[in-house]
């Protein structure tokens, strides 16, 4: 059953794409937060560079039905997977080199 709650469609599909996007933009959240530990309370003055790169990355994959459907798609395996076991299983992070 492939139906979604509101709950599903606004909050938990939307969270999972959240998750995902900082994932796939960690060079510039990285870049991002090493530019705000370096100018503490300058950061939004001087930060606004890697602030909008963040921000076109991130707002990117939020604009991308393909990927709105990618992320659909893994929750409704996540929702089966727990239907089916009772067992809710964590997303795993993906680890940086650094």
């Amino acid at each position: 059953n492939s139906k979604l709650r509101h709950v599903e469609k606004d909050v938990l599909i939307p969270q999972i794409m959240r998750e995902r996007a900082k994932e796939l933009c960690s060079d510039k959240v990285q870049a991002f937060t090493k530019c705000c530990q370096e100018t503490g309370l300058l950061m939004v003055v001087k930060c606004r560079q890697e602030n909008a790169a963040l921000k076109d990355c991130l707002v990117g994959y939020y604009s991308d039905p393909s990927f709105y459907e990618e992320c659909k798609t893994e929750y409704l395996k996540q929702r089966e997977e727990y239907r089916a076991t009772g067992i809710k299983k964590k997303r795993q992070k993906l680890t940086s080199n650094v």
